[in-house]
């Protein structure tokens, strides 16, 4: 039988005295477990993962994918020594029958020290590949598995019990140092995002406008900024309410994320303002944006508030442009500038200075 399972090799270390080589071997897992949890970045701490426990287990190649059990689905975060044919899906759903489904579901390190043959071993990317020998470690906190660590071998392979035992206590650390990096993850997003919106915060806006305006001076591209301001809010609050002015806000900023491109940045400025910042974006795009959020902001919200508000909310916004409109905080005073300009025209408008002068 070319399968084995963790319950076999439990009484490795079930034994009063250890040989110099366990012993080395104990110490190579403390040691490389220092460098498993030595970051707090995701990305790194599954590389350092990987690249241990190929180390330890002396194989050319391996992966690392990250389990979400509500969408029963899991994602490639890390891979070492495999062709971009079998990488190139990032992401693929739990097939029944499955390898992946027999571990997820059995919970303990699998070990296959021979491919060829075995009925459960069907993807034909893997068998194209060329894999004949892999260990695949399930990633558990407590009982919930958070992803599967696989290590692949083109040979068929037997396998040491001590190094295995190696590698499960490595895995112990792996899942630790990976629920400590999403931690982490968590606790800067809500440092940097605000409660309500989920957009980036003031806070956020300021540091990512210095990285973004040093970029565009660097690289002599323009920038833009959007300030948009909810028309009449306090007004709405008082004849609505503050949980329906606070739906309003929601899809506000869920207009600002769906209608710009995925390389600018959205922010919620304070109350019911918000900024964007448009990179590589000349004032005339800009303006096109600014026109494509106005109107597209007064449809989410007429859509949001079906039943409760007859219209939806209406924003007034201010363009300014970099480097015809200054840079720096000169830029945001200018901004800041043609959106009371724009409340000032009769609200629900796009303004730049140039327009009506």
């Amino acid at each position: 039988m070319s399968i084995k399972r963790f319950s076999e090799l439990d009484n490795v270390l079930n034994q009063d005295e250890f040989t110099d080589e366990e012993l080395n071997c104990l110490r190579e897992v403390l040691s490389v477990a220092q460098v498993v949890v030595s970051s707090l970045d995701l990305d790194e701490v599954l590389h350092n993962i990987l690249c241990s426990s190929l180390g330890i287990m002396d194989m050319p190649a391996g992966s690392i994918a990250l389990y979400d059990d509500s969408l029963n689905r899991l994602q490639l975060h890390a891979h070492i020594g495999l062709s971009e044919k079998l990488t190139a899906r990032s992401s693929w759903s739990v097939t029944v029958g499955g390898l992946t489904h027999r571990i997820l579901s059995e919970g303990q390190l699998f070990v296959v020290e021979d491919t060829q043959g075995e009925a459960f071993f069907k993807n034909p990317l893997a068998v194209e590949e060329g894999i004949r020998s892999l260990i695949a470690v399930p990633l558990k906190i407590q009982q919930k598995i958070i992803g599967i660590l696989y290590l692949d071998d083109f040979v068929p392979r037997t396998f040491s019990a001590m190094r295995l035992h190696m590698l499960s206590i490595l895995a112990s650390f792996a899942t630790m140092s990976i629920d400590n990096a999403r931690l982490h993850v968590k606790t800067h997003l809500l440092a940097c995002t605000d409660g309500l919106t989920g957009l980036y915060n003031h806070r956020h806006f300021l540091m990512t406008f210095d990285e973004e305006m040093a970029r565009a001076i660097r690289y002599e591209k323009p920038l833009s900024l959007l300030m948009l301001d909810v028309d009449d809010f306090k007004r709405f609050n008082d004849t609505y309410g503050h949980p329906v002015g606070d739906k309003a806000l929601i899809a506000v900023a869920k207009t600002l994320h769906s209608l710009l491109r995925t390389c600018d940045f959205s922010f919620r400025y304070g109350g019911e303002e918000f900024i964007a910042i448009l990179t590589e974006t000349d004032l005339d795009k800009a303006l096109v944006a600014a026109e494509r959020l106005r109107q597209g902001i007064i449809n989410s919200t007429r859509d949001a508030l079906v039943g409760i508000v007859p219209e939806g909310v209406t924003v007034s916004i201010g363009v300014a442009s970099y480097p015809r409109d200054g840079f720096g905080d000169v830029l945001i005073k200018e901004a800041d500038d043609q959106l009371y300009r724009a409340k000032r025209e009769g609200k629900n408008c796009v303004y730049h200075r140039e327009l009506k002068e």
